[in-house]
């Protein structure tokens, strides 16, 4: 019998999600804090996908914007933060 009882198979992201929940934007900012994050946009990507970056990341193709523009992305895509223990992930609304 599988552990996750007569679904068949889960890919590793639906058992992601499945221990992830919703956030709201203050929580993030208060987290993202705590862990030295900032949002950021990646350069290049169609729709510019938008992910957290640390203090450290020297990677060219993130330029960091502010928490207003990261709120009007997460509404226009209709996506939303999901956390778990600290780790957070932008993925669609479940």
């Amino acid at each position: 019998m599988e552990p996750w009882g007569n679904r068949g198979t889960l890919d590793l992201v639906e058992m992601i999600c499945m221990a992830m929940t919703m956030i709201d934007l203050d929580k993030a900012k208060k987290i993202a804090f705590e862990k030295r994050l900032r949002p950021a946009r990646v350069i290049g990507t169609k729709n510019n996908y938008i992910q957290f970056k640390s203090e450290i990341d020297n990677n060219p193709r993130l330029e960091v914007i502010d928490w207003g523009e990261f709120k009007d992305y997460l509404k226009e895509r209709k996506v939303a933060i999901y956390e778990s223990n600290g780790w957070m992930k932008i993925m669609k609304k479940r």
